[in-house]
């Protein structure tokens, strides 16, 4: 395969810090949704009151791991971005189908 084809994350020295990059900013956001989930349950006991045990703990996984569901999703988007993997992809792309007009233009 020729180098320009290659995908920046075969490189086994680069994977490793484009991989420990996004564990370090999944292990920010665990924080943030931790800080999240305290707060809406927080929320929640200032506005209705004292609550079950069973919609307080509820009430913070669905908050917690939906803040959650959405940093990996992001740093997954930033992860393929920021590596050029992307531009990897794309290059395929054009290979499989040389055509001049863009390919994100609606028909």
């Amino acid at each position: 395969m020729p180098q320009h084809d290659r995908d920046p994350l075969d490189d086994p020295t680069y994977a490793r810090f484009a991989w420990a990059r996004f564990r370090r900013l999944l292990w920010w956001m665990t924080g943030v949704a931790a800080l999240a989930a305290v707060a809406a349950v927080a929320l929640l006991w200032w506005l209705v009151g004292p609550l079950a045990i069973h919609m307080a703990i509820a009430t913070a996984l669905g908050v917690g791991l939906s803040v959650l569901m959405a940093a990996v999703l992001m740093g997954l988007i930033f992860l393929s971005s920021g590596t050029g993997h992307d531009d990897a992809v794309d290059r395929f792309a054009q290979r499989d189908h040389p055509t001049d007009e863009d390919p994100d233009a609606l028909p």
